[in-house]
C-alpha cells in the first residue's frame, strides 16, 4: 500500500478532485528504480512498473488501465482526454492533459521537471502538465490553462500546484541559460542568481512557473520539495547524472476527478 503521497493544501479542499504527487516510496521496483518507478521509459522490469503503476490508480480507486501518461518530449502539446485509452509504451507525444470526464486519472512523469496538476473545482476540469525549464518557457501551463478552458473551465476559478522539483539551490546551469528567458521579459532576472562555480546561475523553475500562471490570472502553489537533495523520497535525473548513473527512475504525480 502507498503511504508516501504529498498534497497541495488548495488541491485537496477541493470537491470532486482527487490529486497525488507520489514520492518513490511504496513500490514494487529495487536498485536504481526503488520503489514507485512508474515510467515504462526506464530500463526497469515492465512487470514492475506495471504493478507500480496499479498501485498508483489504486489509491483514486481506479485500475491501472484508467491512468493515463504521455510520451514526454518537453512541448507545449496538450491533449483533451475523453473515453479513449491507450497504453504506455504506445502513449500519444505530448506534454499535458485535460479532461472532464471522471473515472480517468491524468499522470505526469519527473525526475526534476516539475510536475503541475490543475482543477477547476465548479467546471469539474482538472489538468496535468510536464515542465521542465523547455516547456516552461515554450508556454506548456498557458497551452493546459487554455485547453481547460475550451472544456468549460474558468481561469478565475482554476487552481494549480507545482509538485516535487529541482530546487533552486540544486538547480545550476550555464552561462547561456538566462539568455532565452530575459529576451521573454527582462523582469526573468529575478529567477536567477550567481552560482558558486563562476560564470554559472541557479534558476528556481518552481517560481517562474508560479510566475507564468499568475500572469494568466490562475493561483498557484509549489509544494516546494527539491527532488535533486531529497534522495530517499524523489527521482533525480541530474543526482544520478552526476554520479555517473545513465538511468534513472519516474515519479508519478497525478489527478483526477470523482466519479
Amino acid at each position: 500500500m502507498i503511504q508516501a503521497q504529498i498534497q497541495d493544501r488548495t488541491l485537496a479542499g477541493l470537491n470532486g478532485v482527487q490529486h497525488r504527487f507520489f514520492t518513490r516510496r511504496g513500490g514494487v521496483s529495487v536498485g536504481l528504480y526503488s520503489s514507485l518507478n512508474c515510467g515504462y521509459g526506464s530500463g526497469d522490469s515492465p512487470d514492475n512498473v506495471r504493478e507500480n503503476r496499479r498501485r498508483a490508480a489504486a489509491t483514486f480507486a481506479l485500475n491501472e488501465s484508467d491512468l493515463l501518461t504521455v510520451h514526454q518530449i518537453h512541448s507545449d502539446e496538450v491533449l483533451t482526454v475523453g473515453a479513449e485509452r491507450w497504453t504506455s509504451p504506445g502513449a500519444p507525444k505530448a506534454d499535458a492533459m485535460v479532461t472532464d470526464r471522471p473515472g480517468v486519472v491524468l499522470g505526469i512523469m519527473a525526475a526534476d521537471c516539475a510536475p503541475v496538476l490543475l482543477a477547476d473545482p465548479e467546471a469539474q476540469v482538472v489538468g496535468a502538465a510536464h515542465a521542465g525549464w523547455r516547456g516552461a518557457l515554450g508556454g506548456v501551463v498557458e497551452a493546459t490553462v487554455s485547453a481547460m478552458e475550451r472544456l468549460g473551465a474558468r481561469r478565475d476559478q482554476l487552481h494549480a500546484a507545482i509538485g516535487p522539483c529541482i530546487g533552486r539551490e540544486s538547480y545550476e546551469v550555464g552561462p547561456e541559460f538566462p539568455a532565452p528567458f530575459l529576451a521573454q521579459d527582462g523582469a526573468n532576472s529575478v529567477f536567477f542568481r550567481p552560482a558558486p562555480r563562476a560564470g554559472h546561475f541557479l534558476f528556481d523553475l518552481a517560481g517562474y512557473l508560479v510566475q507564468r500562471l499568475a500572469r494568466v490570472g490562475v493561483k498557484a502553489n509549489a509544494t516546494g520539495h527539491d527532488t535533486l537533495r531529497s534522495t530517499d523520497d524523489f527521482f533525480s535525473y541530474r543526482r544520478n547524472t552526476l554520479d555517473g548513473v545513465r538511468d534513472y527512475g519516474r515519479g508519478l504525480s497525478a489527478i483526477a476527478l470523482e466519479g
